[in-house]
């Protein structure tokens, strides 16, 4: 999952201005002509994305075939997951641009300490002070802007599947409680703490008491398949089990990857970039299913999962690897 780098803020701010509204090694930002998004304008689209600039890219270049497939990825949209010391200028640039272009910013706070348990996103806050000063400017930066946040993926599940140590268990319920508490003090923010997938904790019951005692009761609802790959089908089952114990709490899910379902139970690492796959449904808050709020694309799709199966460091772009995502899903349109 994605990470990189800090700078002063009076600088980065600027230079974040300039990139949304246009300018950079490849050609403007400019929103691409002849959308074929059918997410209904529901929700802010970077024009600056790594898609869009690698389509920008391949129409110089001719490859304008490749550049058309990669346009399921590039006019859709996808959580922005803010990195570095200081996580405002990247919510600012989103936020800017939804101001401009209306939707709601799907924003990802992934900088829990002790993250993902030293594996290929290994990082995060290195303490506990640390974190809060981020979560506070993280908050800052949405201001009164509408936005939809995912709440550290993977955090809850690492404390029920053993990868967190236990002496780390009750700072990071409560760090997950505070954070949905501050986020939830912006007028227009929805919070979804993160739940995992069917795949990891089978048994949804397990993860009942360790969302509670990580403020579920005061989050708008729980993210389900983030960076996954689990079926819509699969993953509303499993969501409509976790609700009914969670008091009818609403979910959303990941459908950025799922179009062909998981590479398929016994295989080695099926999470990490495993070959084969599809985009999955396009981001809507129109379900259809009064227990799902939204599918999203949380995970980036063409972002890597880590350095598997050839594959860059995680949060990487990795344009052939969106390409067959994107081709893919265009066979099976």
């Amino acid at each position: 999952m994605p990470g990189p780098a800090a700078r002063t803020l009076a600088a980065l701010f600027a230079a974040v201005l300039l990139a949304g509204c246009g300018g950079g090694p490849d050609g403007p930002t400019e929103r691409l002509p002849e959308r074929t998004s059918d997410a209904k304008g529901e929700f802010w689209v970077d024009p600056g994305s790594d898609a869009a600039r690698q389509v920008r890219r391949w129409h110089a270049e001719g490859r304008d075939d490749d550049a058309r497939a990669l346009r399921r990825i590039a006019d859709r949209a996808a959580a922005v997951w803010p990195s570095g010391e200081d996580p405002r200028p990247e919510i600012h640039r989103a936020i800017q641009g939804a101001r401009r272009d209306g939707g709601t910013v799907v924003l990802v706070a992934y900088n829990i300490p002790h993250r993902d348990c030293g594996q290929y996103s290994a990082g995060g806050a290195p303490d506990a002070a640390a974190y809060r000063k981020w979560l506070e400017e993280f908050a800052e930066g949405i201001g009164d802007q509408p936005a939809l946040v995912v709440l550290e993926p993977d955090a809850v599940p690492h404390l029920v599947d053993g990868c967190t140590p236990p002496v780390h268990h009750a700072e990071r319920t409560a760090l997950l409680g505070e954070a949905v508490d501050r986020l939830k003090r912006q007028p227009r923010t929805r919070v979804y703490l993160d739940a995992g997938n069917p795949s990891w904790i089978t048994d949804p019951d397990d993860l009942v008491e360790p969302l509670r005692a990580s403020g579920m009761e005061r989050a708008d609802g729980f993210s389900l398949n983030v960076s996954n790959f689990q079926s819509d089908e699969d993953v509303t089952r499993y969501g409509r089990r976790l609700s009914e114990a969670l008091d009818g709490k609403t979910f959303v899910i990941d459908s950025s990857r799922n179009g062909s379902g998981p590479l398929g139970a016994g295989r080695e690492d099926d999470w990490c970039n495993p070959p084969g796959r599809s985009l999955g449904r396009a981001p809507t808050f129109e379900t259809g299913d009064p227990l799902v709020d939204a599918y999203l694309w949380i995970k980036r799709p063409g972002e890597s999962d880590g350095e598997c199966r050839g594959g860059p460091p995680a949060g990487a772009w990795w344009p052939d690897y969106a390409l067959g995502l994107a081709r893919n899903a265009g066979s099976a349109d």
